[in-house]
């Protein structure tokens, strides 16, 4: 009787849902990204998963909010993950 679902091949999309821990080969799901802020441009590096508001250094604007798991990225502003 052939398994309904292959276990060894899941799919990436499968696998990015999962907790890092049942990964079929483990690996974080945080990581830092340059974050643009919106009033003066300049670029910062946060964590995604950041726990304290972030502000940027130049101007009072806020980059992201901490959400629990997340951190969300305020309305408009442009990001890039960071490669390990």
């Amino acid at each position: 009787m052939p398994l309904a679902k292959d276990l060894l091949h899941s799919s990436p999309e499968e696998d990015k849902r999962k907790h890092k821990k049942k990964h079929l080969v483990q690996s974080l799901n945080s990581y830092f990204m340059d974050v643009k802020c919106l009033g003066c441009y300049k670029i910062t590096t946060i964590f995604s998963c950041a726990q304290t508001v972030i502000l940027c250094v130049d101007c009072p604007t806020g980059l992201c909010q901490p959400m629990g798991g997340k951190a969300r990225l305020t309305e408009g502003c442009s990001f890039r993950r960071k490669q390990h």
